[in-house]
């Protein structure tokens, strides 16, 4: 086994839990982090909540479970060429869309309308409280109880004001510091996945084609370099090929640049780390053609008028069980009921959130639906 870097997270110097437990036996802190994730009810129902389409629409695209394991996947890789912590990383990666709602960006943007007056929502915020207070599993706490690098790596960004709310876990936000090179590592990794994977299924919808991708520097060019290696091969495997090396181009990239910015910095172990610029990065050069990536997909994909559509309708579904949520207690299961208005919001907001795609578009039809004789 490689040796970590004197600047990677320990588990053993962790922060540690919020509720103090004896070390696990045969198996590292991190490690049973990752484990708890992934036996928790909410990392199960990412099986059935979108990433860019709706769940039903096809078997064969990318949900937020799958995307949460291709992360760790990149992730992970990261880390063994930096010696940094793999198992942080991936616990990380595996928990940092728990608090998503169903319908992806969608459905959260109409939920943060929802609660506009109660606080808003934001998933990464949304995650933390899922693995801080909302999963029942463990008999002497609520939550995962996770260790604090483990929490902090979940939560990627937020306000001033949030951060004040989460105490420790939100202090960098205000203090000007950086979290662990592994919940860097995390973060980026989300990145390369969903841009890649995104080009990947809209592809395999038909919304978005080989002919438009050709204005794209970073997919054409490998596309160019498979074509002229594999001259007779299906599209289906060259689309494969190429997406497969735009990933390993963006790693590469990664790696790179993050040794040289190490270098470039006092860093001799992890409390270095938070007092420095954000070390993990693209080159320039790469950081272009991520952008230019970034803004096909913006352009092509997000804003396709079927996407279009599914945002609509997850936006109309959202609202209206708020709302109907919101006018009567009684609609809600007995667990999600609280007694104050600020209170009985976050409670309805949490109770959606937790929704995968198919059964909050049953909830909805069991509320709004007219029967037939």
């Amino acid at each position: 086994m490689t040796e970590l870097a004197p600047y990677a997270a320990s588990p053993q110097c962790s922060r540690g839990r919020k509720i103090h437990e004896d070390a696990p036996p045969g198996r590292s802190e991190f490690q049973r982090d990752r484990d708890r994730i992934i036996h928790s009810s909410a990392f199960r129902r990412l099986e059935y909540k979108t990433q860019v389409f709706v769940n039903h629409e096809g078997d064969l695209f990318r949900t937020r479970l799958t995307h949460s394991i291709e992360v760790a996947q990149i992730g992970r890789s990261i880390a063994r060429r930096l010696r940094l912590n793999e198992d942080l990383v991936e616990a990380i990666s595996l928990a940092h869309d728990l608090g998503h709602t169903p319908f992806g960006h969608a459905g959260q943007d109409a939920l943060n309308t929802c609660m506009e007056d109660y606080g808003g929502f934001e998933h990464n915020l949304q995650s933390l409280r899922v693995v801080d207070v909302l999963e029942e599993r463990y008999a002497n706490f609520d939550g995962l109880n996770l260790c604090f690098e483990t929490r902090e790596g979940i939560l990627k960004h937020c306000s001033p004001e949030n951060a004040a709310r989460l105490g420790d876990v939100g202090a960098r936000f205000l203090n000007d510091q950086r979290p662990t090179l592994e919940a860097q590592i995390a973060n980026l990794a989300d990145e390369i996945a969903y841009n890649n994977h995104d080009v990947d299924d809209g592809l395999r919808s038909g919304l978005i084609t080989l002919e438009q991708l050709a204005s794209v520097r970073m997919f054409s060019g490998h596309l160019g370099e498979v074509r002229k290696t594999y001259p007779a091969l299906a599209e289906r495997r060259v689309v494969h090929e190429t997406i497969r090396r735009m990933i390993n181009t963006l790693v590469s990239d990664v790696i790179s640049q993050t040794e040289k910015n190490i270098r470039a910095q006092p860093i001799v172990d992890a409390d270095d780390v938070r007092n420095a610029p954000t070390l993990l990065a693209f080159g320039a050069q790469m950081l272009e053609l991520n952008r230019e990536l970034k803004a096909f997909l913006r352009t092509h994909l997000y804003r396709h008028y079927r996407v279009m559509r599914m945002s609509a309708k997850a936006h109309r579904i959202i609202s209206e069980l708020f709302q109907a949520f919101m006018e009567d207690r009684r609609l809600l299961p007995p667990q999600f009921l609280r007694a104050a208005e600020m209170e009985h919001a976050r409670s309805v907001a949490d109770y959606i959130a937790g929704m995968t795609d198919r059964y909050a578009i049953r909830e909805h039809r069991r509320l709004f639906a007219v029967e037939e004789n």
